[in-house]
């Protein structure tokens, strides 16, 4: 195992998973936190055409930005349901290619690769994984060419 000298990482978030009631937990966060809060359904994204009609008002993906700290969301839960632990993850917004390479081979070491890393139709490498302790682990690497528009 290689251990990262020098972390490049820009920053660690909660992502928060919810069972249908992400809309509702997000607005509520921001009356008492204040901050911006930006929604996608997955009915606004091209998963709507593999989902069952009854998700298309399912929250996809939702942040709520309150200066430096920033609180994201979804209403997609795993196949084995939502269960304690499962709920909340730590997110590490990587800031290469091979950094998100390495850190997911790193903590998924001993544990399980839930989603491996693969590309996104927004322009991201995104994979997820329970290390072997339990915890839930999201990693995401927006491209260069992204970011820059």
């Amino acid at each position: 195992m290689q251990l990262w000298k020098t972390p490049d990482l820009k920053n660690i978030n909660s992502y928060l998973t919810f069972n249908g009631n992400c809309r509702e937990a997000m607005q509520f966060y921001k009356e008492c936190l204040g901050g911006e809060l930006i929604f996608q359904t997955i009915g606004e994204s091209p998963l709507s055409e593999q989902m069952p009609e009854k998700m298309k008002d399912c929250i996809l993906h939702s942040t709520l930005t309150i200066g430096n700290l920033v609180i994201m969301a979804t209403d997609m839960t795993p196949q084995t349901g939502r269960i304690k632990g499962n709920n909340i993850s730590i997110m590490l917004d990587c800031e290469s290619d091979n950094e998100i390479k390495s850190l997911y081979d790193n903590l998924s070491a001993g544990g399980n690769s839930i989603h491996p890393l693969e590309n996104t139709f927004w322009g991201a490498i995104i994979g997820d994984l329970t290390d072997k302790y339990g915890n839930q682990w999201i990693l995401n690497f927006t491209k260069q060419s992204i970011k820059n528009n």
